[in-house]
């Protein structure tokens, strides 16, 4: 690990010019490549105090032996150099897209004599005009089949095309009318090129004009009484037509633009593009990739924009590009975007109408992509193998914790404090083993203590466990543990076929079993009280762990550094699920519990008052305001209630407190106490934990 300090330059020998710069590690290798506005200002972040820099930063300035830079005279020429370089190095630490599939496109050869259009995959060719990409080559094959109807392009191969030259006699096609066979001389090579291009210009988008020459054809033929031409003119409209009506309109202006959405965690990103032409999705890729570097949304717009069009030219760069988050600058990227097409493009965020719509659509389609990705990721059993070996030797464990259990707290600005505890075992979810908390030993909002609280319940209940089983010789510390009928079990039946052991009336014992580690969500002070609750009960045979979602450090007891596993670690990424599994089930449970405390009424007290009868109180005087103030008699009136019932539900909501209005926070108005509860704020979500 190298000293950023000892290959930092000289104060005042970085230039304060627009420039791309290289870090090389101690073999000459290029591992990074970045540009900037001022090198000076830019690479000055890079050698200050470790301690300040991003982990990801600090990996790459201490792997590094090196720095020299490149003076540019413009930003945009930084923005090009920097793209050429990523190219041509491969930097480690820079963000590299890669495509989840080989996207087929529809390509058309009109670099040779006789243009041929075909399926292509793999690098694009000079001269050959592409479009797509499609999400399978049997879409293209049914378009293509449709339009060779009207435009009877060439589609055989070269020794197809040679041989039936050689013996004069036409491939099969075009002897059904579905290619005008010029190699055998129906049709000149001008005439065929001239055919290609028409072809390219209705799959470009240009449809409308062609479609309308098609009609005005078919009527002249029909009034000069050329029937046969007509119905062919006919057929060919509607195989057009059928074509045009594979890829649906999304956008009723025909525009022409790209559509780019992200979806990204801290580890990874995924990004998807809907290429729309002529207001219709002509085609859609995806990619995947690490953070590797320490990069916003608009980063990586900047990276996926360098990917699609760094390469491209003319009309393949669309004249709006849609994107989620801008670059920063700007500025530069739309200036670069606009001189490889030759005019203006527009880089911006949709804000309302069809493409704000669209762009919703292509953040689903990233959002499954990257959990796709993920769900391979994890069911592969070598990768969890070698995550729980990485966990293993970063954390110093004997062997590999086969049984993992994560805690996480819940609140709403300390209401409703819940907890979860969940479970993997061999790197997989064990949702039969998941168990809810709630917190009972104190009120209000304190994240250690309720950790405390719920790791010695957990394992007072493990400690139970084994002295029924006779495992357990000694007494337990009970009076030191926290009540335990708060634990709810989640939903779903138990596995009673895997040896599980059971109680006396066949269920499975909720603790029977101990992990091998403990992780917790949060940082040194959580990982302290998880470690002090163990003690108290005097386990010592369970490890403990705390992520911090903040920078993905892993905390251990009494260490007053954090362990931090390297980005592309395995171990890492099981234990950021587990975390994030954790608190989602946390969360999930704090929602549900808060629903059911708002729409609790005084009603649900009364005895031997159902629903069915409560629902009719409520119909018959409007409000739970207006059923209080009602006589016995008056609620005698209700359908199907007695006189009993009502003197009950009289002296049940006389009993009752009113509860305090609900306001509406948007707007501060007081919403009438009607006995339903008031809609959930979004408000609140911001203040969840």
């Amino acid at each position: 690990m190298a000293d950023p300090s000892s290959y930092r330059p000289k104060p005042g020998q970085i230039p304060d010019s627009p420039g791309v710069y290289k870090f090389r590690d101690e073999h000459g290798r290029v591992i990074y490549v970045g540009k900037a506005k001022s090198l000076r200002q830019r690479l000055a972040n890079y050698f200050q105090d470790l301690a300040g820099l991003h982990p990801r930063t600090r990996t790459m300035v201490t792997t590094a032996a090196s720095v020299e830079w490149t003076v540019v005279t413009t930003e945009v020429e930084a923005l090009q150099l920097e793209y050429s370089w990523i190219k041509e190095f491969d930097p480690r630490f820079n963000v590299k897209y890669r495509d989840d599939k080989s996207y087929p496109y529809l390509a058309v050869t009109l670099n040779e004599e006789f243009p041929r259009v075909q399926v292509m995959r793999g690098a694009k060719k000079k001269g050959v005009r592409y479009f797509g990409p499609y999400a399978h080559a049997w879409a293209i094959r049914e378009t293509v089949d449709l339009m060779l109807r009207v435009f009877p392009v060439r589609t055989c191969s070269a020794g197809v095309f040679k041989r039936s030259a050689q013996i004069g006699r036409p491939c099969l096609l075009g002897y059904i009318g579905k290619c005008s066979a010029p190699c055998v001389g129906r049709i000149s090579a001008e005439e065929h090129r001239e055919l290609a291009e028409e072809f390219c210009d209705f799959m470009a988008g240009r449809t409308g004009a062609y479609l309308r020459r098609l009609e005005r054809r078919m009527q002249e033929a029909a009034e000069e009484m050329e029937y046969e031409r007509a119905a062919r003119l006919r057929d060919d409209i509607g195989a057009l037509k059928r074509a045009m009506e594979k890829s649906a309109v999304v956008l009723a202006d025909a525009t022409d633009a790209d559509l780019i959405a992200v979806a990204e965690d801290e580890l990874e990103a995924a990004v998807q593009i809907f290429h729309v032409r002529g207001g219709r999705v002509r085609g859609q890729r995806g990619w995947v990739t690490d953070k590797v570097e320490a990069v916003t949304t608009g980063g990586l717009v900047e990276h996926a924009l360098q990917q699609l069009y760094g390469e491209e030219r003319g009309d393949a760069v669309p004249k709006e590009v849609l994107v989620p988050a801008l670059p920063e600058p700007v500025e530069p990227v739309a200036q670069w975007l606009s001189q490889r097409r030759g005019s203006q493009v527009s880089l911006r965020i949709p804000q309302r109408g069809d493409k704000k719509d669209l762009m919703a659509t292509v953040g689903r389609n990233a959002q499954q992509a990257l959990a796709l990705h993920k769900t391979k990721r994890a069911s592969d059993l070598t990768t969890r193998s070698r995550a729980l070996e990485e966990i293993a030797e970063a954390l110093g464990l004997d062997s590999v914790p086969l049984r993992i259990e994560c805690f996480d707290i819940s609140h709403l600005q300390g209401e409703d404090v819940v907890a979860s505890m969940v479970v993997f075992e061999d790197g997989l979810v064990r949702k039969s083993e998941y168990r809810r908390f709630q917190i009972k030993g104190f009120e209000g909002q304190d994240d250690v203590r309720s950790m405390h609280e719920v790791i010695g319940r957990r394992f007072k209940r493990y400690l139970q466990e084994k002295q029924k089983s006779g495992e357990w010789t000694e007494e337990p510390d009970v009076e030191t543990a926290a009540p335990v009928d708060g634990v709810l079990t989640a939903a779903g039946e138990p596995d009673r076929a895997d040896g599980r052991p059971v109680d006396d009336d066949g269920r499975p014992k909720r603790f029977a079993y101990p992990p091998q580690l403990v992780v917790v969500d949060g940082g040194a002070p959580q990982v302290a009280a998880a470690r002090r609750a163990l003690d108290e009960l005097g386990i010592d045979d369970v490890a403990v762990c705390g992520l911090a979602k903040r920078l993905e450090e892993v905390w251990l007891p009494a260490e007053d550094d954090p362990v931090v596993l390297p980005r592309s670690s395995e171990g890492l990424y099981l234990l950021q699920r587990v975390r994030d599994e954790a608190h989602r089930f946390a969360i999930t449970y704090q929602r549900n519990k808060r629903s059911k405390r708002l729409k609790s009424s005084p009603l649900d007290a009364v005895p031997g008052l159902g629903d069915t009868r409560r629902q009719a109180l409520l119909k018959h005087f409007g409000s739970l305001k207006k059923l209080r103030a009602a006589t016995v008699d008056e609620i005698c009136e209700v359908p199907g209630v007695g006189r009993k019932t009502a003197e009950t539900v009289a002296a049940a909501l006389a009993g009752a407190a009113p509860s305090a209005p609900a306001v509406n926070t948007a707007t501060g108005e007081i919403i009438e106490d009607d006995g339903a509860p008031p809609a959930a704020l979004s408000a609140e979500r911001g203040q969840e934990r």
